[in-house]
């Protein structure tokens, strides 16, 4: 069995942090969001797809260096305040599966998310939603890793803390466990990643090794 782990919401809890500084970002932009707003519409979603259905949905056009600014300040914050997901890696360690990270993420964001937060050493193989056509909730990127993993769909078991997410691993034909134990995820998170697909739904990491297990 392969372990596809999302990033942001699983491994490191950056959504309540990233959420706040987009929202900053679009306002000061002339494009009024609220940290929550974000959080509704975009966890999950690449910053390509995000831009994409902003500009859709608002009829504006951002700023050529939107990304940019964005990228800026959220390296800035999460090298200073980016913490991992409580448990996670002591969950990893007891679970001796291949493993590999499937990010809607940039590559350097996802790079500085496992080094800032002591997780870069666990894993070998990280992909990004800059790799292939499609974000979440597409199923592209899974796909994607599989194959570079030389496992198939039946054989992989994704862990993800957004809906996108979610409907992304059922769209590749994997299994899925939902993780609803981040910083961003209100009362009704978990019944959301139910609603998805996701047949277990987990709020604490100390909760996957057996789950993991009786999945296998």
């Amino acid at each position: 069995m392969l372990l596809i782990f999302d990033c942001d919401g699983v491994l490191v809890d950056s959504e309540p942090l990233s959420c706040r500084i987009d929202a900053e970002i679009l306002t000061e932009c002339g494009v009024p969001y609220t940290a929550e707003d974000v959080a509704r519409d975009f966890t999950g979603v690449s910053i390509k797809d995000q831009i994409a259905r902003i500009e859709s949905e608002r009829g504006v056009r951002l700023p050529d260096d939107f990304t940019e600014r964005l990228n800026r300040t959220l390296f800035q914050r999460f090298e200073a305040e980016l913490k991992p997901i409580a448990g996670v890696r002591d969950a990893i360690l007891s679970l001796p599966l291949p493993r590999c990270v499937a990010s809607s993420s940039i590559p350097e964001r996802i790079a500085l998310s496992l080094r800032v937060t002591g997780l870069a050493d666990l894993f070998d193989h990280v992909f990004s939603s800059t790799q292939v056509a499609r974000g979440k909730p597409a199923p592209d990127l899974f796909l994607h890793a599989a194959g570079q993993m030389n496992a198939r769909p039946e054989d992989c078991l994704v862990v993800e803390d957004s809906v996108a997410g979610v409907q992304a691993a059922i769209a590749a034909g994997m299994r899925v466990i939902g993780f609803a134990g981040g910083g961003h995820c209100g009362p009704d998170h978990a019944e959301k990643l139910r609603w998805a697909g996701a047949p277990v739904v987990i709020d604490r990491m100390a909760e996957l090794p057996e789950t993991v297990r009786g999945s296998v």
